[in-house]
């Protein structure tokens, strides 16, 4: 047999190998092997070379020209996006809630407890179309400070040499929550044991009260528009207020415009040394190292920026009153003098 015919008869012999090879796996290949390795040792190397075949076919890729399908286990984050908003929507509508409550007017019902009276006809400041007092009638400044700063006892010597009426929101206060059936006695010491400020609806209506008494005329009258305050002089230290900025902006609204403002600067320790010795004999629950720290921080945050307001409308008079007291009232005097004139004989 001739080479050639070897070949064909070797070509075909594969091609059925090779289908057995598909039906029958293993067996089929390994019988295939077999027989092409015993068939190939006789024919003599100097021959064609001869087709070689392999019985694995090669593995495809697999391509597709579909986009891949999106996989069922993917994170949703919608429902996390709506928890957040959710939850930020009801911190926001707290924090509102919480500042309103802070800032909420006082009940007329309960009014009678505020004002330091028991006529239920006396009720916290309304709404007014103009202030109760004219400027041209009333004078009034507002003396500022921080706690220990002196305040008090320069208004006394202002009152005993030039007719003032010294009108203390501290005193105010603290006489309101002593005063027996006072409702509102231990929403006031518990704001002054703690440093913080009485809402500005009762402290105004305080000094309208107490404005009103020392110009004669009587606070329900005056407070229900019907009191004829024309003529009706009268010169007021206001101590210690307004605490804030919407304080004075409430109390020139309702009340009276303000002059100008009289500011006591001090440093914060030589304050704090005079509240300490101070509250050896005063008795003062608010006299103490922890509720001093907190009034002096709630003086720099709130009344401060009260100061810095009228500052630029050039009505502040700036006293150090840091010297002696003695020293402090004649500065006083010189400051109040430039800016009064006669108004203050």
């Amino acid at each position: 047999m001739t080479i050639p015919a070897m070949q064909r008869l070797l070509c075909r012999q594969v091609t059925r190998s090779s289908c057995k090879h598909v039906f029958a796996g293993r067996t089929a290949t390994a019988s295939f092997r077999t027989t092409t390795a015993q068939f190939t040792t006789t024919i003599p190397s100097s021959a064609s070379p001869i087709l070689r075949f392999h019985s694995r076919n090669a593995p495809r890729r697999a391509y597709s020209t579909q986009p891949p399908k999106s996989s069922g286990n993917q994170v949703k984050f919608w429902p996390f996006l709506l928890i957040i908003a959710a939850g930020t929507g009801a911190y926001v509508l707290l924090a509102r809630r919480r500042a309103d409550m802070s800032t909420a007017p006082v009940p007329s019902q309960s009014a009678q407890g505020v004002i330091g009276t028991t006529n239920p006809q006396m009720i916290a400041a309304p709404a007014k179309p103009t202030p109760t007092f004219s400027p041209e009638d009333v004078t009034v400044i507002f003396v500022l400070g921080g706690p220990g700063a002196g305040k008090g006892t320069q208004c006394a010597r202002l009152v005993r040499d030039y007719g003032f009426t010294h009108l203390s929101a501290g005193d105010l206060l603290r006489a309101e929550q002593d005063r027996p059936g006072s409702q509102f006695g231990d929403l006031i010491r518990d704001y002054i044991k703690n440093g913080q400020i009485v809402p500005m609806e009762v402290t105004v209506q305080l000094l309208e009260n107490a404005m009103a008494a020392a110009v004669g005329a009587d606070p329900v009258q005056v407070q229900a528009g019907k009191a004829n305050l024309r003529g009706r002089k009268g010169k007021f230290l206001i101590d210690g207020f307004p605490r804030k900025f919407d304080q004075a902006v409430k109390f020139e609204e309702a009340v009276c415009p303000a002059r100008f403002v009289l500011f006591y600067d001090c440093p914060e320790a030589e304050m704090e040394r005079r509240l300490l010795e101070r509250g050896k004999t005063s008795g003062r629950a608010d006299d103490n190292a922890d509720s001093i720290r907190k009034r002096f921080r709630t003086f720099v945050e709130t009344s401060m920026p009260v100061v810095e307001y009228y500052a630029r409308q050039d009505r502040v008079i700036t006293v150090d009153a840091r010297p002696e007291p003695d020293d402090v009232y004649r500065k006083t005097q010189q400051e109040l003098t430039r800016r009064l004139g006669k108004e203050l004989q």
